[in-house]
């Protein structure tokens, strides 16, 4: 232990953290920079930050505070002691709805302060699009603002009063005429008044540099509004009272389709005498799908507020009529706004992938002009761009004249940053010469700070660092931030990284193979680490359940990055915190669809995993469901389903097993199925049906454990007019068949061909055997051969199952053609009713559901037929989104059952208890069942079950 984790450790009663994990978690933020710290603290309370500085400047080792870690310029990280605000002081102290006024901690998210003020018509302003994980002192560090900010400005305009630490101990408490300003800065402001009234532009996204000129006396002489902005330079924030504004009752929100970015950066400035509450702006090369959108190239989204719908309606289509657009939409349901302002969102993660799926960065994030000036420098910026070889997407504020961009920056080659740097001081002198701020939101950090004498001249940048040495004299906090600034070039996260290709098994087809660039999709904006999903969204359970940065999907990342660069996490893919962090990943796949870059850790932890245990021996857990199938057919084999069942009833056996195969103990063992599906379907009369042909997956699952879940769906699509059939158990010559293993072919030939099963791999993959995988699926692909001859589509009834062979199965099998073309065969059960029976109609069960959407169809499959099904049976209501916390292995696991019963209460379980009198349980997955059974006493069942109950009153016709 150094001397400072030991006196950091006697000082503070929060944790202090100087491990390899803690550490590598805090390397980064959002930006393209990466230092490493010391270590971390987590104080509980002012004492303890106090205590912090105190040793911290004793020994002169830097401190730098951090909120969400989202900021895009490289501010909240540092080489000294990183103070994360995340873990204690994250409360709202108080909220006076009469004062329209809050009492935060600096680690409050923005979320929670909105949930508190929205039941009495109040929230706080700025709303950045990070706004479920950004913090109150993130958001004032950086001065941060959101897409409402043409109607409530800025942080600094949402803050009252700031308590805070200066490096030496001191604590004040700043606000207007001159409150708790430091010795010498109402000196500093009179000696120099000209230029703090001439040399800042007058813009209202001007977040560049310190904010002197809020000191003015016309100004009101604001130090808490100057401190606004600072990235915690001058001063660390223990306590903010900020403002809160009265929130429309009723919102609208106009969509206007231009042919151009240019045409609706231009239009966007005549619009706001008009009064929306956002101006929001981006191009189609950002938006996935242009479904929902109105026709056009561009798009302004201008919010509208009023007290009751029609009154925000009637100003949505005022802005409408005052727009000259290609085409316009006003939307007033909020499920369809939130919808829309999803694609506005997530942008910040969707940008840093270009359309062909090349690499782009932050680096010119945020400029800001003045809004009349927008379409001029827009195409300025698309000149220099052009002039560079460079690509980026524009989008962000124009009502406010800023605009977010990520551009294809090589910043892996020598050569790539270079240029990186004359595009920089290129367009920082473009940005000037339309009397911009090189940062209109997220602060200037590294990125930027270096190149601030262009936009304010030396003296001014001189004058920064007067003020700096006033509030910090010994340079204690976050330096080579705005003043005297590291170059911009300087600390990138990439440089660390490997050059030549990591030797993997997986084929990370959207990442051209390379691993390294799997690992560099994870950018920091951790959408990944709200406390809440909303709507059918899924990542990140484990983090929701456990509140900590390494079991969140970027904290993952962050780990397999540090391990790959090899710098402090030495060990490679032996690493044990690399394998601690990812042990309690449920592999739910939630991140591959809801992370804005579409991380898949669920991927990464497989591959991790086959690394980590190559040659070694593995975890008891991992051969005992990890090699489910084999012991599942064996028992099925030899008919000792009944003994199993017995001896499971044995407490003290059951114990014993437990302990043995690694099962937490909590857990009851499922019982195995009398009579395996396949021996059902063997026994049954078979159909005479002519329709089209369809191919039955038997899963482990439906399979060995609930059958009846595939009698059920035989029974609802032979009734849709579908033939069905089970896949060939013969390698070599045989039908496409009846899952009897009869064979065309002569004798011999049947003589000599081999038995099997066709199994997805699932469990094998999740626990890492990826050896083991890769023959199971090979084998799988013999058998299926004669299928793939046919048109025949292959129906998945467990999602997890569907959702291995889609995208599991193909991207480790990469090199054989059959695994694609396997993979786009595989439906849903409800995507084979809705594409090959389009005539059907099922029966009317006419009831209200609860249950969850399977993690995996959400994040892989989709259920957008599932909706409709439901909705044509007249099945009424949502599905909840989350996790049901079982995930396969994951809940079985010993060790995982408390995290396994939270990300369950997180949605699942709450929704079935509120659910209406005589609602069906829907769970489609087999761990979903079991965990409704074991937690809550509820039997869920498949969608095909419910069907299949309902066919008393017989099918219809369309």
């Amino acid at each position: 232990m150094t001397d400072l984790e030991a006196a950091l450790r006697r000082a503070v009663r929060g944790e202090v953290g100087f491990d390899v994990t803690s550490r590598a978690l805090t390397t980064m933020d959002a930006s393209n920079y990466r230092r490493v710290p010391l270590g971390v603290v987590a104080p509980r309370d002012a004492d303890d930050v106090a205590a912090v500085l105190e040793v911290c400047r004793e020994r002169g080792v830097p401190v730098v505070a951090r909120g969400g870690g989202t900021s895009i310029a490289g501010q909240a990280t540092g080489t000294g002691v990183v103070v994360d605000f995340t873990r204690h002081m994250n409360r709202l102290v108080s909220l006076d709805p009469e004062a329209r006024t809050a009492v935060v901690q600096p680690g409050l998210v923005l979320d929670r302060l909105q949930d508190a003020a929205a039941p009495h018509g109040l929230r706080f302003g700025p709303d950045p699009s990070t706004h479920s994980r950004c913090t109150l002192g993130g958001m004032i560090g950086n001065n941060s603002c959101g897409s409402h900010s043409v109607a409530w400005g800025t942080t600094a305009d949402g803050v009252r009063e700031l308590s805070v630490l200066t490096a030496r101990g001191e604590r004040l408490r700043l606000g207007r005429e001159w409150s708790g300003a430091p010795d010498g800065l109402r000196e500093l402001v009179d000696g120099d008044l000209a230029r703090l009234r001439t040399g800042f532009p007058d813009l209202p996204r001007r977040i560049s540099g310190y904010a002197l000129d809020a000191l003015l006396p016309e100004k009101g002489a604001d130090v808490a509004r100057s401190f606004c902005g600072s990235e915690g330079t001058l001063g660390v924030l223990t306590e903010a009272v900020v403002r809160l504004v009265e929130s429309p009752r009723a919102r609208a929100l106009a969509v206007l389709g231009y042919v151009d970015e240019a045409g609706a950066a231009e239009a966007a400035a005549g619009l706001l005498p008009l009064g929306p509450l956002t101006v929001e702006g981006m191009a189609v090369d950002l938006v996935p799908s242009t479904e929902g959108l109105p026709r056009g190239g561009a798009w302004l989204f201008a919010e509208t507020g009023g007290d009751t719908e029609a009154e925000a309606r009637a100003l949505a289509e005022a802005v409408v009529r005052a727009a000259d657009v290609v085409d316009a939409l006003v939307v007033t349901d909020p499920a369809g706004q939130r919808a829309l302002w999803r694609v506005r969102e997530d942008a910040s993660g969707t940008a840093t992938r270009m359309p062909d799926g090349s690499e782009a960065w932050p680096g010119w994030e945020d400029c800001a002009v003045p809004p009349a000036r927008l379409g001029g420098y827009l195409r300025d910026f698309r000149r220099l761009l052009t002039a560079h070889a460079l690509r980026g997407t524009p989008y962000g504020h124009f009502g406010d004249g800023c605009i977010h961009v990520r551009i294809d920056f090589d910043l892996l080659t020598a050569d790539g940053v270079a240029r990186f740097r004359r595009f920089s001081e290129e367009l920082a002198d473009v940005v000037v010469a339309h009397g911009g701020s090189l940062s209109g939101e997220h602060g200037d950090g590294q990125a930027r700070a270096e190149l601030l004498p262009r936009m304010y001249g030396e003296e001014t940048v001189a004058l920064f660092g007067r003020a700096k040495a006033l509030w910090d004299p010994d340079d204690l906090l976050n330096p080579g931030m705005l003043v005297r600034p590291a170059p911009l070039d300087t600390n990138l996260r990439f440089a660390v990284l490997p050059r030549g290709p990591v030797d993997v098994e997986f084929g990370y087809p959207s990442d051209g193979g390379d691993f390294s660039a799997a690992v560099r999709r994870c950018v920091g904006v951790a959408k990944c680490r709200t406390t809440s999903v909303s709507g059918s969204g899924v990542m990140c359970p484990s983090f929701r359940a456990t509140g900590e940065e390494e079991h969140s999907t970027r904290g993952r990342a962050r780990l397999l990055h540090e391990m790959l660069a090899g710098e402090l996490v030495t060990d490679g893919w032996r690493s044990p915190e690399v394998r601690d962090a990812l042990d309690l990943c449920l592999s739910c796949k939630g991140c591959r669809s809801d992370c804005p870059v579409g991380v898949d850790m669920a991927t990464y932890k497989a591959e991790f995993l086959h690394h980590h245990y190559a040659g070694r021996r593995r975890p008891a857990a991992h051969y005992a469901m990890g090699w489910l199938p084999v012991w599942l057919r064996w028992a099925a084999r030899a008919r000792v389903a009944p003994v199993v069942n017995a001896l499971a009833s044995v407490r003290p056996l059951t114990a014993v097993a437990k302990r043995l195969g690694g099962i937490a103990r909590e857990r009851e063992l499922p019982r195995l199925a009398r009579e395996t599906f396949s021996r059902w379907w063997r026994g049954r009369e078979a159909s005479s049906g002519g329709g089209a042909l369809v191919v039955l997956w038997p899963d482990t699952f439906t399979e060995h454990l609930s059958p009846s879940v595939g009698r059920a769906a035989v029974r609802v699509l032979e009734a849709a007019g579908l033939r069905v059939v089970l896949p060939p158990t013969l390698r070599g010559p045989a039908v496409v068949g009846d899952g009897t293993s009869r064979s065309a072919a002569p004798l011999l030939s049947l003589l000599t061909a081999r038995r099997g099963r066709v199994c997805c791999g699932l469990t094998y993959v999740s626990t890492g055997q990826l050896d083991r995988a890769r023959a199971v699926l090979r084998r799988t692909l013999d058998l299926m051969t004669p299928v793939l001859e046919t048109s025949a589509p292959v129906v998945v009834l467990e999602p997890s199952c569907a959702a291995a062979l889609r995208t599991d199965l193909p991207e480790l099998l990469h090199d054989d053609p059959r695994a694609a073309r396997l993979a786009a065969r595989v439906l849903t059960f409800a995507e084979a009713l809705e594409r090959h029976a389009p005539g059907w109609a099922p029966p009317a069960v006419d009831r209200p559901v609860t249950g969850q959407t399977h993690c995996h169809q959400h994040a892989v499959l989709g259920d957008t037929a599932d909706r409709r099904l439901r909705e044509a049976a007249g099945l009424t209501g949502e599905l909840s989104g989350g996790c049901c916390g079982l995930a396969g292995n994951f809940g079985f696991e010993d060790g995982h059952y408390e995290v396994s019963a939270a990300c369950a209460e997180d949605q699942l379980l709450p929704a079935v208890r509120e659910a209406p009198d005589g609602a069906v349980v829907l769970a489609d997955g087999f761990s979903c069942r079991t965990q409704l059974g074991q937690l809550a006493g509820v039997r869920g069942r498949h969608l095909a079950e419910v069907l299949a109950e309902g066919l008393e009153d017989g099918p219809g016709k369309r």
